[in-house]
């Protein structure tokens, strides 16, 4: 089990709206920085070095969307903390990434705390055809690889065709400069980042906040890219102790 914990979540994550709740977002705030980071990137990046086909898949159609989205995410860094030249990047915590020779959501795995899954549009939904998966909540990349909208959330049972509708009517709308973002928050009692559940295991969620001891929560960004029309959907994950939401 590995701890690595924020101080606090986000403001705006505190509300307590019904979810989903999606709401605008500037078009340069998909990225963030916290005080989780050095600990959160070495644990990501020892996932990739270890567990790669754990947490990384690509259709071989996706590789011109992967290169932009790393290209977009590239040019909002330097207002992040991080230097980048010389075909390299040197980031808040120290650790220099080169950023070629390798997969580009390897190289943005390595760099940003988010998760990124990329969406392209195949037919009438959005399938997934790439990700860089590090920190699952209670699911499995290679269950959902491939699959559209739909599909990928065929095991959430509130998740009904009305619902799917909404959420691919929001996919198709998506404008570039103008993202999306909305945010659950679950109790666990495992604060462990990484947590690849088949959907034929339970979750390690406590049944309520009385029994939790952590609060994890993900800031989900739904992101349209410029030249490839791909949406992005980035996953910012926060683990506090269950007092301190």
């Amino acid at each position: 089990m590995v701890e690595i914990l924020q101080e606090k979540l986000p403001q705006e994550m505190l509300d307590e709206r019904a979810l989903p709740g999606v709401q605008p977002l500037g078009p340069d705030d998909w990225l963030r920085v916290d005080d989780a980071y050095a600990a959160q990137m070495a644990h990501r990046r020892s996932l990739i070095a270890a567990r790669r086909a754990e947490v990384y898949w690509q259709d071989p159609g996706a590789d011109a969307a992967a290169r932009e989205v790393l290209a977009q995410a590239l040019k909002l860094l330097t207002g992040l903390g991080f230097e980048v030249s010389g075909g390299q990047c040197r980031c808040p915590d120290g650790q220099i990434v080169p950023l070629d020779g390798d997969a580009p959501l390897i190289v943005l795995g390595q760099l940003v705390q988010e998760d990124i899954c990329i969406m392209d549009k195949r037919g009438d939904e959005h399938v997934l055809v790439a990700a860089c998966l590090c920190f699952p909540a209670s699911w499995r990349l290679s269950e959902k690889v491939g699959r559209p909208l739909i599909g990928i959330h065929d095991t959430v049972e509130e998740y009904d065709a009305g619902i799917a509708r909404r959420v691919q009517r929001l996919f198709d709308g998506v404008q570039v400069g103008r993202p999306m973002w909305r945010y659950n928050r679950l109790w666990y009692d495992d604060p462990d980042l990484f947590q690849p559940r088949s959907t034929l295991s339970p979750r390690r969620i406590a049944p309520g906040e009385a029994e939790a001891a952590y609060q994890r929560a993900e800031r989900q960004c739904i992101v349209r890219m410029p030249e490839s029309s791909a949406v992005v959907f980035s996953i910012h994950s926060y683990v506090v102790k269950a007092t301190q939401g």
